[in-house]
This record gives structure tokens, sequence and C-alpha cells, in this order.
């Protein structure tokens, strides 16, 4: 089984709801079960500023995909909910992210791993701290040190939990 790390993040229509949603979706994923999962944080747009705040998380899950396949199921869990994108780094009704997958590096024309702004993104690292504070990310280093070379931060925590319910 692998482990894999996947990025979650919403900023409309209720996203607690869209971030829960996609949650269970992951859990009903052939192969594959969610091990855990990061509280809610909500962090101001690092794209355009006029839209909502969005809300994050990150998830371990195990699984017997390949990334190719993880990425279509990330894919049609995205639709399924009805994603919408209306420009680059703008709103997102639902958004997936496969993070970092086992040690894997992959640049495909259609996947990188790691995703290319890990280690540049405090909604990535400090909600992934929460759940594997000793990762090491393949060529970029620990997470600890990442987190240390964050020149600002714009995360905030939220009282709402993930339901892996």
């Amino acid at each position: 089984m692998a482990q894999v790390f996947v990025g979650l993040g919403s900023n409309l229509s209720n996203p607690v709801k869209q971030i829960n949603r996609a949650l269970a979706s992951l859990e009903r994923l052939t192969d594959t079960s969610v091990k855990s999962c990061s509280k809610l944080y909500g962090s101001a747009p690092q794209g355009p500023q006029n839209q909502p705040d969005f809300v994050n998380a990150i998830c371990l899950l195990e699984t017997l995909l390949s990334p190719m396949e993880l990425l279509s199921a990330l894919q049609g869990i995205e639709q399924t909910q009805g994603r919408v994108k209306k420009r680059h780094w703008g709103e997102r009704l639902i958004d997936l992210d496969i993070l970092l997958f086992d040690n894997l590096t992959l640049s495909t024309p259609e996947l990188t791993i790691p995703h290319s702004e890990v280690s540049n993104r405090d909604f990535v690292l400090i909600p992934l701290f929460e759940i594997a504070p000793d990762l090491i990310l393949p060529n970029q280093g620990s997470l600890r040190d990442l987190i240390d070379q964050l020149e600002t931060t714009y995360l905030y925590p939220l009282s709402l939990s993930t339901d892996l319910t």
C-alpha cells in the first residue's frame, strides 16, 4: 500500500461541507483508505484577493492505486461534486491535489509529484506537519525546516474538524 498525502481545498458553496463531502468520497475509493486527516484551516487566498478565504485540510491515504489511477479518481470526485474553477489560483468548489505519493518523484504533463508548490504553501505545510511531523519531502527537506523558511503565513485554524464519518 502506498502512502499518499492529498490536499483538499474549497472556498465556494459552504467550503466545510464541500471538504467533508470530498472526504466521504475518498473513503469510498476502491483499494484506498483514509488513515488520518488534519484539522480544517482557513487561509487568505494566495492568488486574486477578490474572493472568499479558503478552507483547507490534508489527508493521508493508503492505496493500491497507481498515481495516475488516483489522479483520475480524484478528478472524478471533483467532477461529481461539480468542481468550479473560474480562474488560475481563483475560487474553487473543491480542489483535490496529490501532494506526495510515498517517496516517488514524477513529472508528467498531467501530474507532478511532489506537487510543485508543496514547499511554498503554508496551507499545505502546516496541516501536513500536524499529521506527519517527521516527514521528509523528496528533494526538499524536512517539514519543520520548510515551515521555518516561510516568510509569512495566512493560515488560521478553524474550530471545526474534518468529519471522517
